[in-house]
């Protein structure tokens, strides 16, 4: 797996959580499928850059941001 998509789907996860939001909640504000949703956070899929900012956008958080949970 790697290290870097574990990590940002774990960040993601986190603050997703802290605003008591679920993953299917998520997954409509952004756009894709709950199973979508489930494979970013578990580090699985490769996520395309325009759904991180629909992510980051859905979350309101800054890019900065993701980094530093």
């Amino acid at each position: 797996m790697n290290k870097i998509l574990q990590e940002l789907g774990n960040n993601i996860r986190a603050e997703r959580n802290r605003l008591n939001m679920s993953q299917a909640e998520l997954a409509e504000k952004v756009g894709v499928s709950l199973p979508h949703i489930s494979k970013i956070e578990s580090g699985l899929s490769d996520i395309k850059f325009t759904t991180l900012i629909a992510i980051l956008k859905a979350l309101n958080i800054p890019f900065e941001k993701l980094y530093e949970l």
